[in-house]
């Protein structure tokens, strides 16, 4: 803990406030959504189709307006973009422990995914900006505290949930409320260096006039960024196999164990044992790796091992399936936490590179919507990866054949690794040349 501490202060008090800021944005928000459901069918007797809807607005609202949000993030600045997603979501998570009609809830599911669209492109593009050469180094730290706010959340959530649903969405709020007074009052102004309609010098400092693009020149630009957009759907299996951890690996659990208490707990094992990892480890494989390989390497043997993070579970289906007591317990438990530990150190490998090769391959301009458009495309192949899955387990369990999901979910960190590979081969994956610049000129960061 020192340790981490020592690091965080060595950045500048922009990315030290980016931290603790994402450690408790995380905090707040699964304080509460993994409990929405429950309180939607339960306490407010929604049907399930109702339920999913709801949740559905949320995630979509978020996913489909990345852009829109890394996009006002680049025209006015990263800080003013933070600070309304947290109002907004101060706003939602009020209104959903308050109201009980359907039209409201659908307003404040919408406006706290729309909230998570304003904020999450500015903060990565602040963090890259502020942190500089140290980018890699800051995505790691940021990670770690992205990682205890989700392992927190829910065990904050479950106590608060325990007496009443509406004390844990007014926790919440007043948590997000909270995080808008801090981020108006300490958190510097900054824009990234290109900053669209910054005076000259752009930066911390800069200032009004200049010419501004339209939002449509914002977004020829990024959609005519080749590079960016191979990488974009290479790294969409990655975030398919980690997603995982919410999907399959649970359905597998309780496949093999059953659904009572003992499906619970090796479930929650899951999520301690992604997050724990994460939080002890990330700094420290992170520095392993940059000390040892160039990015496009890091992310393609991180790729790798998410891939393989499905094998303890295909070489489980060869075993014979014991009929009940420890034996049982130990196939139901142990091949998942395994899968969900090498999807943890896969996640760490891959993150700091991940986000930082955005950066570069953005040139330094517009990186806020560069960052948008990913989780956009990332967003949608989550989606579609997760509708494949089901399918396959579907299909699984109809023809009994319980290794087909193992064996595509393989194969695609596989292919994706493959994809990585030749982009890095190919030198995509390298920054872009400055306009004007002599070939070997590297443009600058921070």
């Amino acid at each position: 803990m020192k340790g981490l501490i020592r690091q965080t202060r060595s950045h500048e008090r922009g990315v030290q406030l980016l931290m603790v800021n994402q450690f408790t944005i995380n905090l707040g928000f699964y304080m509460l959504m993994p409990y929405l459901a429950a309180h939607l069918s339960g306490t407010l007797g929604l049907a399930g189709w109702l339920v999913g809807f709801v949740l559905g607005v949320r995630n979509f609202s978020q996913q489909g307006m990345f852009l829109v949000g890394g996009t006002l993030a680049d025209r006015y600045g990263y800080k003013p973009l933070i600070v309304a997603g947290c109002v907004l979501r101060t706003a939602g998570f009020a209104t959903l422990g308050l109201v009980d009609s359907l039209p409201a809830l659908l307003a404040a599911s919408a406006a706290t995914g729309f909230a998570g669209a304003l904020f999450n492109p500015a903060v990565r593009a602040y963090l890259a900006a502020d942190a500089g050469e140290r980018r890699v180094e800051a995505f790691a730290l940021f990670n770690v505290y992205y990682q205890a706010g989700v392992l927190l959340g829910p065990l904050v959530g479950m106590v608060l949930t325990g007496v009443d649903f509406r004390i844990t969405c007014l926790t919440s709020a007043g948590i997000f409320a909270l995080l808008s007074v801090v981020q108006i009052r300490a958190l510097p102004a900054r824009r990234g260096a290109d900053s669209e309609g910054a005076g000259e010098g752009g930066g911390r400092n800069a200032g009004k006039g200049g010419g501004r693009a339209s939002v449509a020149a914002q977004w020829r630009s990024v959609s005519a960024n080749r590079p960016f957009l191979l990488f974009s759907a290479a790294m969409t299996g990655s975030y398919v196999l980690t997603f995982q951890v919410y999907l399959a690996l649970p359905l597998e659990v309780r496949r093999v164990g059953g659904d009572g208490e003992f499906g619970t707990v090796a479930v929650a094992l899951l999520f301690a044992v992604s997050g724990l990892a994460t939080i002890l480890f990330q700094t420290r494989v992170t520095a392993w790796c940059a000390a040892r390989m160039e990015p496009g390497h890091a992310l393609t043997r991180g790729l790798t091992v998410m891939g393989g993070a499905f094998l303890p579970l295909l070489a489980a289906t060869a075993l014979p399936l014991p009929d009940g007591g420890i034996g049982r317990w130990a196939v139901a438990a142990v091949p998942p936490a395994l899968a969900a530990l090498l999807l943890a150190l896969g996640t760490m490998i891959v993150y700091p590179f991940e986000m930082d090769t955005i950066v570069r391959l953005s040139g330094d301009r517009l990186v806020a919507t560069h960052y948008g458009l990913y989780n956009t495309i990332c967003g949608i192949g989550i989606t579609l990866g997760n509708l494949l899955t089901g399918a396959a387990l579907d299909a699984a369990r109809k023809a009994g054949v319980s290794a087909l999901p193992w064996v595509a979910l393989f194969a695609l960190g596989a292919a994706c690794a493959a994809a990585l590979g030749a982009l890095h081969r190919g030198g995509r994956l390298a920054a872009p040349a400055a306009p004007g610049a002599r070939p070997e000129a590297a443009p600058a960061t921070g």
